[in-house]
């Protein structure tokens, strides 16, 4: 064997060596996630810890910072996994209604929306419903603003088929609320930017369209959110209908079915 042969061999081996050490890296960081998710499934919010996961995997707790800066940092990713394993199942969803429906693709994501957080209580709250530190908090990028996530992108991308297919009902620019320009004026920003990668002109994002995406937001969540927590003013034994009619109202209200 030559010099140049050996120095190949060896480099072949190093190779492999590195690329066996970073497919069980991936490994172990994904089993850390699901891990964190089985938890989070079958024992509640409280009993995901490092102390726990690392129990459940036979490591000690320390090392679980080989992979991960903090422990809020182990949950915006167990979040990310959740939010992304949601998009699939919305865009499964979608796949069955043609482009052109655009009312019939807004009422499949928010009706799938609806089951999946029915379904998956936990999943919901800890992405939802779960504050993070000061300014920063832990739920989909959507709800804070940005629209990256894959969910987020889901309910953006149908909402801008709506806006390119549709006249909705909007308040005009002047009809909002003073107290909220400032706000939706830095929201529409991150909204004109990520509508511009799927095609659909910064006039259409008006600051009245921003205003009423909050609004159907705010009515989405909250009633997806009085469901999941069995928060309604007194017992209802079949919330469907309710969402039903709410979805109608709000058909109405923007103008979706004109």
């Amino acid at each position: 064997m030559t010099e140049a042969t050996r120095e190949a061999d060896a480099d072949t081996r190093a190779t492999a060596r590195t690329g066996r050490g970073e497919r069980s890296r991936a490994g172990t960081d994904r089993q850390i996630r699901t891990v964190a998710r089985y938890l989070l499934v079958t024992r509640g919010r409280a009993a995901v810890t490092l102390r726990a996961i690392a129990r459940e995997m036979g490591i000690t707790a320390p090392a679980l910072y080989r992979y991960y800066d903090s422990f809020e940092d182990l949950i915006r990713q167990v979040c990310a996994d959740i939010c992304t394993d949601l998009a699939e199942q919305l865009g499964a969803g979608l796949a069955a209604i043609p482009e052109q429906d655009t009312p019939g693709r807004v009422f499949a994501v928010c009706r799938g929306f609806r089951r999946w957080a029915v379904r998956h209580p936990r999943e919901f709250a800890l992405v939802f419903a779960s504050p993070g530190g000061p300014g920063e908090p832990i739920g989909p990028d959507c709800v804070t603003g940005q629209g990256a996530d894959p969910f987020g992108r889901i309910f953006l991308t149908v909402a801008g088929q709506v806006l390119i297919t549709r006249n909705l009902l909007v308040p005009a620019d002047e009809e909002v609320p003073a107290g909220l320009v400032a706000d939706l004026a830095g929201f529409r920003g991150g909204l004109i930017a990520l509508f511009a990668d799927l095609e659909i002109p910064a006039e259409l994002v008006s600051l009245g369209v921003v205003y009423a995406m909050l609004r159907f937001w705010v009515r989405l969540y909250g009633q997806v959110a009085l469901e999941v927590f069995g928060r309604f003013p007194f017992p209802v034994s079949d919330p469907e209908p309710l969402f039903e009619s709410m979805l109608a109202e709000l058909a109405a209200e923007f103008g979706l079915l004109g």
